[in-house]
């Protein structure tokens, strides 16, 4: 793959990007629908690529777009390589930038918080492996670990959907990158829809704490534009740009804690090598982006200790998070295979249903007897969160909380670092299908159970029992 050819590929995705943002600024739907561009970008790719336009053209009698669209097989290729990279950029840095808390702070702001997180995302675990179990296996013949789609897909979303490809091909489910990427795109189209039309249901019926009124967005918010007088920096000049450029620096901090990671991970592989291997590979299958946090948290650990002029700022971290997402989203959708859906097209239906039931109905009936204050705005924030992406989440809670006000957005933000080592993309994710393929679904499903039953309990005999007198804590009935 010359030089030339890659540069060309992230340019053509540049293009898409742009022309997405156009889609979504001009277009009414995608505006009420809140669709990320990177969605739209990644559509439009698809759309014009082999699976759509080379189809189509295939029937009309031409083959000259059948192998590759619009674009070429080259450019098709460096797109496949992007989501392994990127996705371990955005999660090497998740905590770096932020300060680390205390697990007693933490656990204090948001206890409530983690448990009902955890409750949603074992939840997927224990419903997707039921479904898997009694009907996707002995019906459409399926893996078992199909059976994690419904977690990959929403709670960790499109990066770890694509991020995972190396490990469904080695366990010998390569559809299940496809569908983990279909069942992402449901899910954050679902998240988005169900979670507005949730605020306005918490509104009408008083279950809201601060918004009292129409929750509609502006006209701006709604396009992804930002009104002069309300933008902000999109980051801070730690540095002097004529020593080096600051979002060159900060780039160099996430290339170490990834290099971190991939140390980590190459040893821990050699370690298993020399061990264990005979009986049990995992470490062998897990793929570098969990460990890539890892990295990121030590690397953010030695930012504490060292960085006294505070030179580290988050906000240029988040730019290059986001930059890498949005090509990451792009590249994986529009190298998506259409055919390993519709091959398996009734285990797509009932794995987005499922999801999707189980999702929103925790929030519906569990929210409020698990969160003792402000529980619509806590839970509105975490269904967003695990059907789509964290940003989904913060949509939802500043349109149910455009102020603030609520102790949400801290408890969420907390929630986020205790939980994001392990779901949505972090070791446990990493290591359920591993675990499936050496010991069986059976071990996989009782862990999760057992964690489910436990967050669970926990969330409705003693959180739920702290109840305050908030607005949103009337008395639990349905």
């Amino acid at each position: 793959m010359s030089p030339e050819v890659i540069g060309f590929a992230l340019l053509m995705i540049g293009v898409m990007m742009l022309i997405s943002k156009i889609i979504r600024v001009k277009w009414r739907l995608t505006q009420k629908l809140f669709i990320p561009s990177s969605i739209i970008g990644g559509a439009l790719a698809l759309l014009i690529g082999p699976d759509v336009l080379g189809r189509i053209a295939s029937a009309l009698g031409t083959d000259r777009f059948a192998e590759s669209g619009l674009f070429t097989s080259e450019i098709l290729d460096v797109w496949k390589t992007l989501p392994g990279l990127l996705i371990s950029l955005v999660f090497a840095g998740l905590l770096m930038g932020h300060k680390l808390p205390s697990p007693r702070e933490a656990f204090r702001v948001a206890g409530p918080q983690i448990t009902f997180g955890i409750t949603i995302a074992s939840g997927q675990y224990v419903f997707g492996l039921l479904l898997a179990m009694l009907v996707l296996g002995p019906v459409f013949g399926l893996p078992a670990m199909a059976g994690t789609l419904i977690e990959i897909g929403f709670e960790g979303g499109h990066g770890t959907a694509a991020g995972m490809a190396g490990t469904f091909e080695e366990f010998n489910f390569p559809e299940g990158q496809d569908l983990a990427l279909g069942l992402a795109t449901v899910g954050i189209l679902s998240g988005v829809v169900c979670g507005i039309a949730l605020i306005n249901w918490g509104v009408r019926t008083g279950k809201t704490a601060e918004l009292k009124s129409n929750a509609a967005p502006s006209v701006s918010e709604q396009a992804g534009l930002v009104e002069k007088e309300r933008r902000r920096s999109a980051g801070t000049l730690t540095v002097n740009p004529s020593s080096i450029e600051p979002l060159t620096l900060h780039f160099g901090l996430l290339a170490v804690a990834v290099l971190i990671g991939w140390l980590i991970l190459s040893g821990l592989q050699w370690l298993e090598s020399k061990l264990w291997a005979d009986t049990l590979e995992l470490f062998a299958h897990v793929p570098l982006f969990p460990i890539a946090m890892i990295g990121g948290i030590i690397v953010q650990g030695l930012i504490q200790v060292f960085d006294k002029e505070e030179i580290v700022d988050v906000q240029l971290i988040e730019r290059l998070q986001g930059f890498s997402l949005d090509v990451l989203v792009i590249a994986a959708l529009g190298t998506l295979s259409l055919q390993s859906i519709a091959a398996n097209l009734g285990p797509f239906v009932l794995l987005a249903v499922t999801g999707l039931v189980w999702t929103v109905g925790a929030f519906v009936f569990l929210a409020r007897r698990m969160l003792p204050d402000f529980w619509f705005e806590r839970g509105i924030a975490d269904v967003g969160q695990a059907m789509g992406v964290t940003s989904t989440g913060l949509i939802l809670l500043r349109v149910a909380d455009p102020d603030l006000k609520t102790p949400a957005y801290q408890a969420f933000g907390y929630k986020q670092l205790i939980l994001e080592p392990f779901f949505g993309g972090g070791l446990v994710t990493a290591g359920a299908i591993p675990v499936i393929a050496n010991f069986g679904a059976g071990a996989l499903f009782a862990g999760m159970l057992a964690l489910f039953i436990g967050a669970l309990a926990t969330g409705l005999l003693y959180f739920g029992r702290r109840r305050t007198s908030t607005p949103a804590s009337e008395p639990v009935s349905t």
